[in-house]
């Protein structure tokens, strides 16, 4: 909804940062190997301090809007949650995730841009976020999420393209409560430098939020997604669904009916449009 904020996790799949050519703007960002860089925000409502664009809504779930005068667009597959924040003395103190679903984080491919959420938010219909989202049971690896995968794909006359590696959530860098730790860590923490924003002052303007969404990092690109910027006309497709049920062979002849009515399945589609 348009009172939540949100943001995105920067190199949580390893690999991913140095296909999209952003791995040498973390240089001097100090974290262990294979660790997640930075959370970035792509949506500040009511905010008095993050930039203007900043508190335009993204989020669509059927469309994304190119941004004039670029020519580097790029899907980036991703499984969001929606938490339950707690504060206690200005600081956010627990992270309770209660729903997930398939995200498109979708971003301009820019070199020297001064920081990560300018490619991120151009604007109405710069971001996909599914409308059906998933009930988490636990945030662990006994949980219903252990069994997601990621699969996306780009669809552009009438051939369905593999566009991200089809990647297990478990998969991630971090994941679980090492990721809600270090997240919390870097909402009260995380400095402005380099590409990364002080984000812990966007929330205070917030006034300490009580829900918070976070794309928590893109796949890696297959040969071709890597290779291949989005166009007028294509269509975007991002499934999450569990392998105890699906195969990827199966969700890929669903994307190519448009029939995905499972409520286990969370699917994102959404149009390219100028």
């Amino acid at each position: 909804t348009k009172t939540i904020p949100s943001f995105g996790i920067a190199g949580n799949f390893t690999g991913h940062l140095e296909q999209a050519g952003e791995a040498s703007v973390f240089v001097n960002i100090k974290s262990e190997q294979n660790a997640p860089k930075a959370i970035f925000p792509t949506y500040i409502p009511n905010s008095k301090t993050a930039p203007s664009f900043l508190s335009i809504f993204p989020f669509h779930t059927t469309k994304i809007i190119f941004p004039k005068g670029e020519k580097k667009v790029q899907i980036e597959p991703e499984c969001a949650l929606i938490f339950d924040a707690r504060w206690e003395n200005n600081k956010l103190i627990e992270l309770t995730p209660t729903l997930f679903g398939a995200s498109n984080d979708c971003s301009i491919r820019r070199e020297n841009a001064p920081k990560i959420s300018v490619k991120k938010n151009w604007g109405e219909a710069s971001k996909g976020f599914a409308e059906r989202l998933i009930p988490l049971d636990n945030f662990t690896s006994q949980g219903v999420l252990n069994k997601y995968r990621i699969s996306s794909f780009l669809i552009r006359n009438n051939d369905v393209h593999i566009y991200g590696e089809d990647s297990a959530v478990r998969d991630y860098s971090y994941i679980y409560d090492k990721l809600t730790e270090w997240m919390i860590d870097k909402f009260n923490n995380q400095k402005d430098e380099g590409p990364a924003e002080e984000i812990h002052k966007y929330l205070l303007d917030c006034e300490h939020p009580k829900k918070i969404m976070v794309s928590i990092g893109a796949t890696r690109y297959t040969q071709w997604g890597k290779n291949n910027f989005l166009q007028n006309g294509d269509v975007a497709a991002i499934i999450l669904y569990p392998e105890d049920e699906y195969t990827q062979e199966r969700i890929i002849s669903l994307v190519k009916s448009g029939k995905i009515n499972d409520e286990r399945v969370s699917a994102l589609i959404q149009q390219v449009v100028l």
